[in-house]
């Protein structure tokens, strides 16, 4: 007698009732995870994980499921869904981003989370924390995925930011992950959507040093800023703090190199690259 499936728990997250939605769908259909395995090419232990909640939901994962099953529930669920990959004190952050119609960023050691390539992002929460688990891993690389999911989106909010020079210089997972992520940088310095600039090292000090400055234009036009340090993040919304930082960055963007010549510098730190990986 084939053994009975582990009861799903729905009414916990939006992530416990994607994957009771998920499995609801393809059992209708006489569906199973294999099955579905060779439709969305993630594999069966995957699949398993995400319907009992246990893995986050990879972005690519919802248009396939409305598209195989014909609805439009996994995607609108997964908006939510996304927002529970990252700790509690990070989900009133994640929803204001979410809401940003423009983006503004600054950051003075490491890819901005919204540009980052899958192998990047990995490198660096593997250098974060070593001790993590393959598991915890790859479930905080979903998370981030997600985020840059969120430049695609419909309608795509307008982004820029301000890569000082260390963004560049300092390398996560090799000469090969680097030079992907540089690519992907140079590609995007000037596009309809996003703006990029490099703030070099010869400008010397400047009033945002010493962390990451993210500015947000809601839908609502509301302006809030967040500061982050290395394990600590502040939300800024009266106008005034708000002002101030917006005010710091516009200084910053306007002494940085253009896109044009941006692209260029990202370019030439790309052929300093070794050929070879290194560990």
């Amino acid at each position: 007698m084939a053994a009975q499936p582990k009861p799903l728990t729905p009414d916990r997250s939006a992530r416990h009732l994607f994957g009771a939605k998920m499995r609801e769908h393809r059992e209708q259909v006489g569906m199973s995870l294999d099955a579905l395995s060779l439709i969305v090419n993630i594999s069966k232990a995957h699949l398993s994980r995400i319907e009992h909640a246990e893995s986050p939901i990879p972005p690519g994962l919802p248009p396939l499921l409305d598209r195989e099953f014909n609805t439009e529930t996994f995607t609108n669920l997964f908006v939510v869904a996304a927002k529970e990959v990252h700790p509690d004190k990070y989900q009133r952050r994640m929803s204001l981003e979410a809401q940003a119609t423009v983006i503004k960023e600054y950051t003075p050691q490491i890819v901005p989370g919204m540009l980052q390539t899958e192998d990047y992002a990995r490198a660096q929460f593997r250098t974060h924390n070593p001790k993590a688990s393959a598991q915890e891993i790859e479930d905080l690389v979903t998370g981030r995925m997600s985020r840059v999911a969120t430049l695609l989106g419909d309608p795509q909010p307008d982004y820029s930011a301000v890569l000082d020079e260390g963004v560049l210089r300092r390398g996560y997972g090799g000469p090969v992950v680097m030079r992907d992520q540089l690519t992907k940088l140079a590609d995007i310095c000037l596009t309809p959507s996003t703006c990029l600039q490099v703030l070099p090292f010869s400008y010397g000090g400047h009033a945002l040093a010493g962390g990451s400055l993210s500015l947000w234009t809601l839908r609502n036009g509301a302006l809030v800023a967040y500061e982050e340090a290395i394990t600590t993040g502040t939300l800024l919304e009266e106008a005034g703090n708000v002002a101030a930082k917006f005010r710091a960055y516009d200084l910053l963007s306007a002494s940085a190199l253009s896109p044009g010549q941006s692209a260029d510098f990202i370019r030439s730190v790309l052929e300093d690259l070794p050929n070879e990986h290194h560990p």
